[in-house]
């Protein structure tokens, strides 16, 4: 690995959303491993969902962090807040994703926090409705972060300014 890439792969932050044990039936047993979710983000615009399976702990967040890496999508933010409301569904788990004024912070909990915060959101109010599934909510949550679009691209399609809340006008 040069060092030119170590560098670019520790601008990342990791963060474990869960470890489960798990087992695999073969003909002599039970194979016991290790399944890890892990998320990684540079805290500024980009992040990205992995998961891991191997025989030890260690091994499966490793996994878990290189197939995360592979995964990054960039979230459009503005004034640290999304550009406006958002519904993401994975399965049976669905996440509402809302935009809010400076100072309200991060109001979202479990896997959709760590999604946001390793983001680099700082104001929003999520909620999680349906299946509570760790993954199955990161997963929705990434579809709804997926389907945010940037002002200026909304400009282009519609032709016209569109009215955003919560966005300074300088």
């Amino acid at each position: 690995m040069r060092y030119q890439d170590r560098n670019r792969d520790s601008e990342f932050k990791e963060k474990v959303v869960s470890i489960a044990r798990v087992t695999k039936v073969v003909k002599g047993g039970k194979k016991m491993g290790f399944r890890a979710v892990v998320v990684v983000g540079d805290m500024k615009y980009r992040v990205g969902l992995g998961i891991g399976k191997a025989a030890e702990v260690s091994a499966a967040i490793r996994k878990g962090v290189e197939a995360a890496k592979k995964a990054i999508m960039e979230v459009p933010i503005i004034n640290g807040s999304i550009p406006h409301d958002v519904h993401g569904k994975f399965s049976a788990s669905n996440v509402v994703l809302r935009p809010a004024p400076r100072g309200t912070g991060v109001i979202a909990g479990g896997s959709v926090r760590t999604i946001l915060e390793l983001a680099g959101v700082t104001n929003i109010v999520a909620k999680k409705i349906g299946s509570a599934n760790s993954i199955n909510v990161a997963r929705a949550t990434l579809n709804g972060l997926s389907l945010l679009k940037r002002l200026d691209q909304v400009t282009k399609e519609r032709g016209k300014e569109p009215n955003v809340k919560y966005v300074k006008s300088e």
